[in-house]
């Protein structure tokens, strides 16, 4: 265990931060929601919490761009990790992941809702039509690719594969049930999809955090 702390890098240590977005992510939607009178987890959407007219907006919107660095700051960190370190898939997979994190985080404090559910805005219509349609696509081409390349890593990433087999269904239920489930529901679905990205954005801290300069721990 010495030896594995000691052989750490900044780059390692940087790529915890995604626990620490994980945290920050929890943190802004109940504590925003303590600033939200009358916010429904059930049938509200995380993203009404960052409304632009939104009570909750000072607060939820400052933990969110507190969520947005770490995350930001533990992928860059991966993708710089993983460079010369596993195959190509996985780190295309990687890379794409990555790509996501900075375009939802960039796109959503860009374009937030206007107001709470769709109004039909300019910045509605950038928000769930653009930004979040390629979240969506980036995150399920990311996940399958990880999926691939780390089941052909073997012993060294099998396990990342399982977890992002979880996470990709996770995703696409919450994606396909949104449509489908009674509006009173609609949060809860809702959070399948925005919490699984965020927590496999965690777990790829974890493993980054396991790579060396010479071998995956």
């Amino acid at each position: 265990m010495g030896y594995f702390i000691k052989n750490r890098t900044l780059l390692n240590y940087f790529s915890l931060a995604g626990i620490l977005a994980v945290g920050f992510y929890f943190l802004h939607d109940v504590i925003g929601a303590q600033f939200y009178p009358g916010y429904d987890f059930l049938s509200q959407a995380v993203s009404d919490l960052t409304a632009i007219d939104a009570p909750s907006r000072a607060v939820a919107g400052g933990l969110s761009s507190v969520y947005g660095t770490f995350s930001i700051i533990s992928s860059m960190a991966i993708v710089l990790l993983v460079k010369n370190h596993v195959n190509k898939t996985l780190k295309t997979g990687i890379y794409l992941f990555a790509l996501m994190n900075l375009i939802s985080n960039i796109g959503y404090s860009l374009f937030p809702l206007s107001t709470s559910g769709y109004a039909g805005s300019f910045q509605d219509i950038m928000h769930l039509y653009v930004v979040t349609m390629l979240v969506v696509l980036l995150s399920i081409a990311s996940l399958i690719l990880i999926i691939i390349g780390g089941f052909k890593e073997k012993r060294k990433f099998q396990s990342l594969s399982y977890i992002a087999v979880v996470a990709l269904l996770l995703m696409m239920s919450g994606a396909i049930l949104s449509n489908l489930v009674d509006p009173s529901i609609f949060g809860l679905v809702e959070r399948f999809s925005t919490y699984s990205a965020v927590l496999f954005t965690g777990v790829l801290g974890i493993y980054g955090f396991r790579i060396d300069c010479t071998t995956i721990i």
